[in-house]
């Protein structure tokens, strides 16, 4: 019993934490005991989220650290993280209380020696030569005499003077620079867009498409080189489709880039020479091949006006060769006019003949025949032309008739009358008029009578009567109705 009261007096004078409170004290004391630390570790995982910062691990043979750059720390770094990499972080220690681990906010990171490096550039290489980026058949041929040069190189170093220097010394031409910078943590992502802007300029702009690009620095040592490693400028450089030069370092210093681009200068100075011919060599080069060329016409000249000297002298003198034709065409000229006033009287002797062989009596035969042929002609076209007027005369006196048998004046001669309404339509039926209508009647011979409709009297033996006719006597209605019944069959 007693052993009881003393743990509970033991507790009892302990104090109580909540979770955070011993979270707080616990990231109190590692952020105080470790607020400026250098780790030296191998990268394992490395991860990039949407947000800009990036989380790792540092890991030994025996443990595992894990690690976080925020964004603005990760953008100042001089080299990319890379799993594999062996580097030396710097920071501090803190916690996180959500998942109750401890972990090393880097504010810089570095590699741990040349070792290192090379390793990675070893392994790089050889992943981007599996790919296919070092490859001689990527590469393009250099123009012999480009208009427009594009240098991508520091505005401020000498390698930019002695590139432009060297350009005029050997052939001056129109040169573009892009400036960047040319080592630190922003030297590749600078680097590879200007390769690209220099690739996106349309041509025939305002500002001219280089013809060739040249990307160069002066030495340094393999930290300060390392930005022309990065995989972006790489993979910019083996997709560019202007031909690329280049210059980094010196003879000794090899970076990536170099494997990619279409050729490699060992000095900045030697990728200018590269770039354009000397102007002097060209114009000596020029003459020498004019003056061979004049040489040699000269010669070809001399050599055939001897050839052709030398086959004159065989030839047969010109009055030699015309003195026989110049005698036959004498002996032609001679001949000519005998033969002529021969053939004229041989001519005229054959006309007289013919002439007098010649008689107007067969063609006075023929012109009788043809005069009595076009008279009869002449008659039986007459006879026929009176026989068809005929016949046509006949046709349309029968049609006339036929025409008068069906017109309504026929129809009027014999008795009927043509009823027209006061629209001139003609009326059929006793319902399509109204009592005190105006009517025109027709009758034979252009006869007209006007009439007023007073009485109506249809098939069905309805009569209408109009108001001043209403008191007439039994028989005239009846005589009305025998006149209007024997005027609807008329109509109808």
């Amino acid at each position: 019993m007693s052993q009881f009261q003393d743990t509970d007096n033991r507790n009892a004078n302990v104090q109580e934490f909540s979770v955070s409170e011993i979270s707080g004290l616990v990231k109190r004391q590692i952020e105080d005991g470790f607020a400026h630390i250098r780790v030296r570790a191998e990268l394992g995982r490395v991860s990039r989220p949407a947000s800009g910062h990036l989380y790792l691990d540092l890991k030994d043979e025996k443990a595992v650290l894990s690690g976080v750059i925020w964004k603005g720390a990760a953008q100042k770094l001089p080299l990319q993280p890379e799993q594999g990499l062996e580097v030396i972080c710097t920071g501090k220690l803190t916690t996180f209380a959500g998942q109750s681990k401890y972990q090393m906010i880097i504010e810089n990171m570095e590699p741990a020696g040349v070792g290192a490096l090379m390793a990675l550039l070893e392994e790089r290489k050889k992943k981007l030569t599996a790919e296919g980026l070092f490859e001689p058949s990527r590469k393009k041929t250099l123009p012999f005499l480009p208009q427009t040069i594009g240098v991508v190189t520091s505005p401020s170093g000498a390698v930019i003077r002695d590139i432009i220097h060297r350009l005029e010394d050997r052939f001056p031409r129109h040169v573009l620079v892009w400036p960047v910078r040319v080592q630190g943590e922003n030297c590749a992502e600078e680097v590879s867009r200007a390769i690209a802007g220099f690739n996106a300029i349309k041509p025939g702009g305002t500002i001219p498409r280089p013809d060739i690009l040249i990307v160069a620095r002066g030495g340094g040592s393999f930290e300060d080189l390392w930005g022309f490693n990065e995989e972006i400028v790489v993979r910019t450089v083996a997709q560019s489709d202007t031909p690329i030069i280049s210059a980094i370092g010196h003879e000794t210093d090899t970076t990536l880039i170099d494997f990619a681009a279409d050729i490699r200068a060992p000095t900045p100075t030697a990728a200018a020479e590269m770039a354009v011919p000397v102007r002097a060599d060209l114009t000596a080069g020029l003459m020498d091949l004019t003056r061979r060329m004049m040489r040699s016409n000269h010669a070809v000249l001399t050599t055939r006006r001897d050839r052709l000297t030398g086959l004159s002298r065989g030839m047969p003198r010109l009055e030699d060769i015309l003195a026989i034709p110049r005698q036959l065409f004498d002996s032609i000229s001679s001949r000519l006019g005998r033969a002529l006033t021969a053939n004229l009287t041989s001519q005229q002797a054959q006309f007289e003949r013919i002439e007098g062989g010649l008689s107007f009596k067969p063609m006075l035969g023929h012109i009788r025949h043809s005069l009595q042929s076009i008279n009869g002609l002449h008659h039986r076209a007459a006879l026929a032309g009176d026989r068809q007027i005929k016949d046509a005369a006949q046709k349309l006196a029968a049609v006339s008739k036929q025409l008068d048998l069906l017109s309504y004046g026929s129809v009027l001669e014999r008795g009927f009358a043509l009823v027209l309404d006061s629209q001139g339509v003609p009326l059929r039926k006793a319902s399509k008029v109204k009592l005190g209508s105006l009517l025109d009647i027709h009758l034979a011979k252009g006869d007209k009578l006007g009439a007023r409709v007073e009485i109506i009297s249809t098939s069905e033996e309805t009569v209408k009567k109009s108001p001043k006719h209403a008191s007439k006597s039994k028989n005239e209605k009846t005589k009305n109705e025998t006149k209007n019944s024997q005027q609807g069959k008329l109509f109808e």
